[in-house]
């Protein structure tokens, strides 16, 4: 039987839909496909009159923009992508593939299909039997559509989320099913030529933030979460030892546990798969409000060689274009 992901929501096969992206590709400048005048899809239209330099691939979060501000769907996303010379969107679930390839970008980072995804990790064992088999389940989408990256997490300290006095998983007890759990599923990862990215978070915002339809969520930091030290997750993903398995070097949450970015990004090098911007306090704008100064961090990672991409995982509290505008111009050295 066809797995869902095989097939699009429109009926068209995963040679279709990437034939039709094929269609968009163009020579390769530092990087960045800009084209000629006369192959430039919108993308890379939006790309040059932005006056992007293509020394770092820009991306958009999906959820950032989904769930505050204008709420956007998922073709919505993808235009504002390509209107702002974006390479490709990302934290997209296995079953909404289709529709980024349709559009003829990237998914940077595949989600597990979880809800919350960060909370119960590789560092409870209890926990390997089935999240191993949806590791590898998102892979397997992930390589039908030819997308390079899927996430993982370390997961909460607790050994029951839903009842955290049923006691805490030391940090070394965490490591060590965190390295045994990856090294489970990281063989699959290699053979179908996909990585797996850990992603640090903070934990030390516990603040809520009011949600587009009037809830709230915890999305400004993870109390309790024990990869919240880059360092952490940087040596469970060496003790892994793969060059399959990487960090998704979230900057904004390591600014706020330990920062010193650009000596971190030199020590990491090839290991980073992915990086993630926010502007700190707060995980809004790139702007004057917050502390980071972004374009030396991006030089680092230009200085590296870094190929991967850049999500702009900020929470909007203003037009999010303006805001994605912002930081993607900002970021772009």
């Amino acid at each position: 039987m066809e797995k869902p992901h095989e097939q699009s929501k429109q009926g068209m096969t995963r040679r279709d839909l990437l034939g039709g992206a094929a269609g968009l590709a163009a020579a390769s400048v530092g990087g960045f496909a800009l084209g000629t005048a006369a192959n430039r899809g919108p993308r890379e239209a939006a790309a040059a009159e932005l006056e992007l330099k293509g020394n770092i691939r820009h991306c958009i979060p999906h959820w950032c923009f989904s769930m505050f501000g204008e709420q956007w769907d998922l073709d919505e996303t993808c235009e504002v992508a390509k209107e702002l010379g974006c390479e490709a969107v990302e934290l997209i679930g296995a079953d909404d593939l289709p529709t980024v390839v349709e559009h003829g970008l990237t998914c940077a980072m595949v989600q597990l299909p979880m809800d919350p995804p960060f909370v119960r990790g590789f560092n409870n064992r209890d926990n390997h039997e089935w999240l191993i088999e949806m590791t590898q389940e998102t892979i397997d989408a992930a390589a039908e559509y030819d997308q390079p990256n899927v996430i993982c997490f370390t997961g909460y300290q607790y050994r029951d989320p839903e009842d955290p006095d049923k006691g805490l998983i030391s940090r070394e007890e965490g490591f060590a099913n965190c390295v045994e759990g990856l090294k489970q599923v990281i063989g699959y990862a290699e053979e179908n030529n996909v990585n797996l990215c850990i992603e640090n978070l903070n934990s030390r915002d516990g603040s809520y933030i009011e949600l587009a339809d009037g809830g709230e969520a915890q999305m400004q930091g993870h109390p309790g979460y024990q990869g919240d030290e880059a360092d952490y997750c940087m040596a469970i993903v060496r003790a892994v030892g793969s060059p399959n398995m990487k960090i998704l070097y979230d900057l904004y949450h390591s600014q706020i546990m330990e920062g010193d970015i650009i000596r971190r990004i030199r020590e990491y090098g090839e290991h980073i798969g992915q990086i993630h911007t926010a502007g700190v306090p707060g995980r809004h704008e790139l702007d004057g409000e917050q502390e980071m100064n972004y374009p030396p961090i991006m030089q680092a990672l230009v200085d590296i060689g870094y190929d991967g991409y850049v999500g702009h995982e900020f929470i909007p509290t203003r037009d999010p274009r303006d805001g994605l505008r912002a930081a993607i111009q900002l970021c772009d050295v």
